[in-house]
């Protein structure tokens, strides 16, 4: 006698020890069968087996636009920092919007994305953000094995008119310092942004238990880096003055600010000190650079506070800091009529 044993075929016991037949194929939901004596078994089998076959799909264009799909999914992307991710996707959107987003991947040249980039030249920070992103949407096309090479390599960055955020001077803190008291939340806010040079998404999410001794630990959400930073006296007279459990910097209710939202907070409290605009916590980050250089810290040592992943940012404040005080001893050596 033949025994036909057909595939996909699962026999189960119900609670009440019957047993029940499931068509079950990987990757498809299982579908109920009549019992294998009925006379409606063997086409409700068919069905199900014509209902779960694989359909044969035309490849994906391997366009720019689906490469960005791609990366947005991809590890590498999710292991940026969650400001980040935001960032990116906002200019990733804009980018598919873009005629060549439909354009063949390897089709694309370092001339083509030159062009794309100039489009942004009267916003050299613009632009510059086009070019990191295209760099490493090309990385992962070349490892994901789309074409051999990353043409915006090449790219060259455009000089951006402003440096950034304006770094607070010592009158400033100073000022800042004499409005707001020893122990409230506006005073160690800034002490947390000034003594570990920090940027704001770390400073918020800072806690009790990152201290260590004299040392406070911190892990960059940006970049991932594990930081070791040594308490300045300074600031550990703010942090044994704030909240035993939770977050150093919390609201009125207890709650731990948002990045975004101690930005507007940290504002507010800059106007009640009678402060400019132009200051913000990144700018109190820079004064943090500023300070060691101008203690005479190397810029690997500066590094080792503020994490910075390259050394040319934090070079800029080594060299202005050496060309003043070589200004200065230069200009003793003139001698007065």
């Amino acid at each position: 006698m033949t025994i036909i044993r057909l595939k996909y075929i699962q026999k189960v016991k119900d609670r009440y020890g019957k047993y029940r037949l499931y068509f079950r194929r990987p990757g498809h939901q299982s579908i109920r069968l009549p019992a294998q004596d009925d006379a409606r078994f063997l086409l409700a089998y068919q069905e199900a087996l014509a209902k779960t076959e694989t359909i044969e799909r035309p490849p994906v264009p391997k366009t720019l636009a689906y490469l960005i799909d791609l990366w947005i999914q991809s590890a590498r992307f999710m292991s940026l920092g969650k400001n980040t991710q935001t960032n990116y996707r906002r200019l990733l959107m804009s980018i598919q919007k873009a005629p060549y987003a439909d354009d063949y991947v390897e089709h694309f040249q370092t001339l083509h994305l030159r062009r794309f980039v100039a489009e942004f030249a009267d916003r050299p920070a613009a632009a510059n953000h086009r070019i990191k992103l295209f760099r490493m949407l090309f990385d992962y096309a070349v490892d994901d094995g789309w074409r051999a090479d990353n043409p915006a390599i090449p790219l060259k960055r455009y000089k951006e008119k402003a440096d950034g955020a304006e770094t607070w001077s010592d009158e400033q803190i100073k000022q800042y310092e004499e409005h707001w008291p020893s122990g409230s939340v506006q005073r160690r806010a800034l002490a947390l942004l000034l003594y570990t040079g920090q940027r704001r998404s770390d400073v918020v999410r800072m806690e009790r238990k990152h201290l260590r001794g004299d040392i406070i630990e911190v892990t960059q959400q940006k970049t991932g880096t594990s930081l070791m930073i040594p308490v300045h006296p300074n600031l550990m007279a703010e942090l044994l003055q704030a909240p035993e459990n939770g977050n150093f910097l919390q609201r009125s209710n207890g709650e731990a600010f948002t990045a975004n939202g101690f930005y507007m907070r940290f504002k507010s409290w800059r106007d009640a000190a009678g402060l400019p605009d132009g200051l913000s916590p990144h700018g109190l980050r820079k004064a943090a650079a500023r300070r060691l250089a101008e203690a005479g810290c190397t810029a690997h040592q500066i590094a080792a506070i503020t994490g910075h992943a390259t050394l040319s940012e934090v070079q800029r404040y080594t060299r202005a800091v050496d060309q003043e005080k070589l200004a200065r001893e230069a200009m003793k050596r003139i001698k007065c009529n």
